[in-house]
């Protein structure tokens, strides 16, 4: 399990570090495929920089909690608090390689493909059974959520953020290269 010291830190340190790590939840997981990284300073796409209620749960919570919300009033997106470093954020979790679950997700999504079930924010909390419900889940606790393996062993690229306005010019979307499972092919690759 992934120590909460490692979320006491900075967003793209976190988001980059996260792949190739197992993300469990319940009865499913999957290994972190793509990131993006949020943060406080300078990003005007990170919910903090424009919402209040935003600002008020990242400074009433530990890092490591889940930050769930529907976005366009279509998808849940899951994303982890990160506090404590350099700067405060979020790391939103954009695909993953199923594991184990995979009945299941494929129940949930509709669909069978592999490559299918979680390559993109809202299928994968759909295939994982996120809902509003688990916002401020704690995912430090080794209970039934939570990180698996050693952050960093994975070679991961830096690319653009998906599907955003704002703040397109920072490069803090982070993938597997070549994975087949990721939501959108590496388009601006940066070391």
């Amino acid at each position: 399990m992934i120590a909460r010291s490692f979320f006491e830190r900075d967003p793209l340190a976190c988001a980059r570090e996260l792949i190739g790590c197992e993300l469990v939840w319940g009865k499913c997981a999957g290994l972190i495929v793509e990131t993006e990284a949020y943060s406080v300073h300078d990003d005007e796409a990170c919910h903090a920089f424009s919402r209040p209620s935003t600002r008020a749960f990242m400074a009433r919570r530990i890092p490591g909690i889940a930050y769930v919300y529907l976005n366009y009033g279509v998808h849940w997106l899951l994303n982890v608090l990160v506090k404590g470093g350099v700067e405060d954020g979020f790391v939103l979790f954009r695909a993953l390689e199923p594991t184990r679950g995979l009945d299941l997700m494929a129940a949930r999504r509709g669909v069978t493909k592999p490559t299918a079930l979680c390559s993109g924010p809202g299928k994968l909390s759909q295939a994982l059974g996120v809902t509003g419900a688990d916002h401020e889940r704690d995912f430090c606790t080794g209970k039934t959520i939570g990180f698996h393996g050693t952050p960093g062993t994975l070679s991961a690229v830096a690319d653009v953020r998906i599907g955003i306005s704002k703040s397109p010019h920072h490069l803090w979307r982070f993938l597997a290269p070549g994975n087949p499972h990721v939501s959108v092919p590496l388009r601006k690759q940066i070391s």
